[in-house]
């Protein structure tokens, strides 16, 4: 629930009261998403806040002003701050580290006073600690299946859980299709929030929520994407450095919610949007290291996102010899990811587990994979897949976003 996130935003003043910007929820994609539009605000000479999770080495990553990182110093004061007034709340309210860390991000959001406060949604929506802001501007990516542990085992229910971002008031952006769009057209339509639908034209029946906005594009390989969309009522193209064909919805995407804060009143033309979308970065996602061999790191940890990444891999990677590094946390649904993964073929699979106490141990993973090779630590993990691969070859990494820190950490990445 939010109680306690919005107790512990009262003990520290309630500084989300005059924030406003992006809230973003989704299966896959909202990263991306978030990493867009704030490439975008800044490229139009807007002041940003970027609030993301997880991270890939450190907290400080979560927490980004106007494209700069929180400094650790910083964080470790901000964070000292929280918790501090977390300990003067009765037992009943004592908020977990996760809500404490997004409080600090709104107080320092707060504090730095941008133009667009742009964050990501944790697990689901309704219940995340983020669903305390009323930013003005809600997205749901997608929806598919994960964490359904936590937020249900159909499209619909999980659809529903994360489209509970929209508030009165708000406008909505999606990408979605039945039937998790269903879903989000009636939260919108509930709540009297205009509902923009990304990728198609709305199905019959939902025209009085809202528009919809075509969209075409394609990968470039090794360039990233281009994307054919609108903004202002016109055309346009964008191109963006974020590799795999599954990037074309979440660039649209990002246009799109670009184009809904104009119409809000924010200053931001296309010249922003394109140098911007040019501009945009986001680590671990289908991150290629060159070397010997080259190493493409993806933080894929669900079904959907695995076969976005083993589409993607199997056209950048068509002429090389790959070796699959794969771990995963314990409680995600492998089969699927398995069976993706296969359809790349790989040469060899060396199994691991990055530090975590979620992680499914290579043991646990060997009955998917016969004859994978096994090691106990990322080092002597990258060392068996490195060998594998050989000078030619690639080393595609994957299964876990933690794993996806530790190997680009140790490539220095």
């Amino acid at each position: 629930g939010l109680d306690r996130t919005r107790a512990l935003l009262h003990q520290v003043g309630d500084p989300d009261a005059d924030l406003r910007g992006v809230l973003v929820a989704g299966t896959n994609g909202k990263g991306s998403v978030c990493a867009l539009v704030d490439s975008v605000v800044r490229a139009a000479g807007l002041r940003s806040v970027l609030l993301t999770k997880p991270h890939l080495w450190s907290y400080t990553e979560r927490f980004v002003v106007h494209g700069t990182p929180l400094t650790e110093d910083g964080f470790a004061q901000l964070f000292d701050e929280v918790r501090a007034a977390a300990n003067q709340l009765p037992d009943e309210l004592t908020p977990t580290a996760f809500e404490m860390l997004t409080v600090a991000g709104i107080l320092l959001a707060a504090r730095a006073l941008p133009d667009v406060l742009v964050c990501e949604v944790g697990v689901g929506g309704r219940l995340d600690s983020t669903n305390v802001l009323d930013l003005g501007v809600a997205v749901v990516t997608n929806v598919d299946l994960d964490h359904r542990d936590l937020l249900g085992d159909t499209i619909p229910v999980i659809a529903r859980e994360k489209a509970a971002i929209i508030k009165p008031g708000d406008v909505a952006v999606t990408a979605s299709s039945p039937p998790a769009l269903d879903e989000i057209a009636a939260r919108a339509a509930d709540v009297h929030a205009p509902l923009t639908v990304v990728g198609r034209d709305l199905p019959a029946g939902f025209a009085r929520a809202g528009r919809a906005v075509t969209v075409s594009g394609e990968s470039l390989g090794w360039s990233g994407v281009r994307v054919h969309t609108e903004f202002d009522a016109r055309e346009l193209e964008v191109r963006a450095p974020l590799l795999g064909a599954h990037q074309v919805s979440n660039v649209a995407t990002a246009v799109t919610v670009c184009d809904e804060l104009r119409r809000l009143g924010w200053a931001i033309d296309a010249d922003a949007v394109v140098s911007g979308c040019a501009a945009a970065r986001w680590p671990g996602r289908l991150q290629w290291v060159d070397g010997r061999p080259g190493w493409l790191v993806d933080g894929a940890h669900n079904p959907a996102a695995m076969a976005a990444l083993v589409a993607a891999a199997s056209e950048l990677l068509r002429d090389r010899r790959i070796v699959v590094l794969f771990g995963v946390m314990r409680d995600k649904e492998r089969g699927p990811m398995v069976e993706s993964l296969r359809r790349l073929n790989p040469a060899a699979v060396v199994l691991s587990a990055p530090p975590v106490d979620r992680a499914a141990t290579p043991e646990e993973l060997a009955a998917d994979f016969l004859g994978a090779t096994i090691r106990h630590g990322v080092d002597a993990a990258m060392e068996a897949a490195a060998t594998l691969a050989g000078p030619e070859g690639a080393v595609v990494a994957c299964g876990s976003l933690y794993l996806a820190g530790e190997v680009l950490s140790r490539l220095g990445a």
